[in-house]
C-alpha cells in the first residue's frame, strides 16, 4: 500500500500541463474550480467538465484543493448562512461526481505569506522564503497597518527599519508585491486598500471568536460529509503564526487537537502539511501522526529550513529541519495499519533548470516538484520494503 501520488494542477491555464504531471509519475492530480467565485455552488456539470479533462489525460481526480471557505463564513457575518448552504450543496455535487477528499483552510484574508518567492540557493535554484524582519518592514512601513507598531517590540521595529534602509527601491518593491500575492491559482494580487479594508472587518474577531466560527461551520458540514462518505481536510496556517494582527487557529498541535475534538467524526480531518506545521520549531510532526493519524486525509510533504529568528525557506524535500525519513516511515506504518493509501503530493518545489526561464505559480514549477516526488517515492519504497513484507 503506497501513498497515492499526485501533483497540484491549477486547471487549463496552468503553465504545467497534465502530460507533464503524468510523465512525472503521478496517477492523479489535485485541483479545484478556481474560476467559480468563492461562496458559490460547484455544479455537477462544471465538476464533470474538469474531471473529463483529467481522465482524458490518463489520470484521476479524487482530491479537491481547495473548496474555499468564504470570508463571510470565517467571520460568521454577511451572507455566511447562504454560503454554508452553498458549501453543503457543493459537497453533494462533488460526492455525486466521485470525489473523496475536500481540502480547505480557515486563514483570514491571506491564504499564505512569503517575503521572497525567488530566494536564490547556493546551487542557483530558487525557493520560497519568509524573513521576519522583511515582513515586519512591509507591515509597519509599506502597508502601514494602523496599530501595527503596538504588536512589535522596540527591537523588532528597529530591525525592520534597518532592513528597509539597507534595501534598494527595487528590492522594496519586490517585497511589497510578494506580500500582496493573491490566492494560489489566481493571477490577481491584492492591493493595499483591499488588505486594509479586509483587516478592518476582522477588528472584533480574536482567536477564540475565529475558533468558535470554525466550530459552527464544522457542525454544519461534517455530518453531511460523513453521510456522503467524504473526508474534510483542513490545511494548517501558512506561516503557522499570526500575521498582520490576524488570529491563527490551525498552527499548533493543540490547535489540531481542538479541531478534531470539536466535531467527533472521521470525516473531520487534517491536511498534514509538513512544510506549514514544520515552520514552527515547537511543532512535533511525528506526534501529529501518532495522535491524529486516522484523521490525516491528505499529505503535503515538503521541508523547511528555519532558524531561531523566525525565518524559514523551503528546503529540498529530504533536507531541512524536518526528519522526512522518520515522517515517511510513520506514514508507511499508518497506511499499513489502516489498510489504505493516503493521497500525497510533493508540496512546492524549487524553480530550477529550464523552469528558471518560465513563468509559473510560486512554488509550482514542474521540475522541482518532479525531483521532490522522485525523492519521496524512492524513500517510501525503501522504507516499505525494509519493514513490511510485500
Amino acid at each position: 500500500m503506497y501513498m497515492h501520488q499526485t501533483m497540484r494542477w491549477f486547471g487549463p491555464d496552468d503553465s504545467v500541463n497534465l502530460s507533464d504531471i503524468r510523465q512525472a509519475g503521478c496517477a492523479g492530480v489535485v485541483t479545484a474550480l478556481h474560476h467559480i467565485p468563492v461562496g458559490e455552488v460547484w455544479t455537477v456539470p462544471e465538476i464533470e467538465k474538469r474531471k473529463a479533462i483529467i481522465e482524458a489525460a490518463g489520470m484521476t481526480w479524487t482530491v479537491i484543493e481547495s473548496l474555499p471557505v468564504s470570508e463571510d463564513i470565517k467571520k460568521r457575518d454577511g451572507d455566511y448562512e447562504k454560503h454554508i448552504q452553498n458549501y453543503i450543496e457543493s459537497l453533494y455535487n462533488v460526492a455525486a461526481c466521485g470525489l473523496k477528499v475536500i481540502t480547505y483552510n480557515f486563514m483570514p484574508v491571506l491564504d499564505w505569506v512569503r517575503t521572497n518567492i525567488a530566494y536564490t540557493l547556493p546551487n542557483g535554484s530558487k525557493a520560497l522564503y519568509f524573513e521576519k524582519n522583511a515582513f515586519a518592514a512591509f507591515d509597519l512601513f509599506l502597508l502601514k497597518r494602523p496599530g501595527a507598531e503596538n504588536e512589535y517590540s522596540a527591537l523588532e521595529i528597529a530591525a525592520a527599519k534597518q532592513w528597509l534602509n539597507n534595501k534598494s527601491a527595487e528590492e522594496i518593491d519586490i517585497l511589497y508585491k510578494n506580500a500582496l500575492l493573491g490566492l494560489p491559482g489566481s493571477k490577481e494580487a491584492f492591493t493595499t486598500g483591499q488588505v486594509l479594508d479586509a483587516l478592518k472587518t476582522y477588528s472584533q474577531i480574536d482567536k477564540d471568536k475565529l475558533k468558535s466560527n470554525l466550530v459552527y461551520f464544522l457542525q454544519q458540514v461534517v455530518p453531511v460529509a460523513e453521510i456522503l462518505g467524504l473526508q474534510l481536510a483542513i490545511h494548517p496556517d501558512d506561516p503557522p503564526f499570526p500575521v498582520l494582527g490576524l488570529p491563527r487557529i490551525v498552527s499548533t498541535v493543540d490547535d489540531i487537537e481542538f479541531i478534531i475534538n470539536a466535531v467527533a467524526s472521521k470525516a473531520n480531518g487534517l491536511c498534514f502539511c509538513t512544510g506549514s506545521l514544520g515552520a514552527r520549531m515547537d511543532n512535533d510532526l511525528l506526534q501529529v501522526i501518532d495522535m491524529y493519524g486516522e484523521h490525516i486525509h491528505f499529505l503535503h510533504l515538503r521541508n523547511t529550513q528555519h532558524n531561531t529568528e523566525g525565518n524559514f525557506y523551503e528546503a529540498n524535500h529530504l533536507e531541512g529541519s524536518a526528519d522526512m525519513y522518520a515522517i515517511v516511515k510513520k506514514i508507511v506504518l499508518l497506511q499499513h495499519k489502516l489498510n489504505k493509501s493516503i493521497p500525497m503530493r510533493p508540496d512546492h518545489g524549487h524553480q530550477m533548470l529550464d523552469d528558471l526561464q518560465k513563468n509559473t505559480y510560486p512554488g509550482y514549477s514542474a521540475i522541482g516538484r518532479l525531483k521532490g516526488l522522485a525523492e519521496l517515492r524512492g524513500l517510501e519504497m525503501g522504507i516499505k520494503k525494509s519493514i513490511i513484507a510485500e
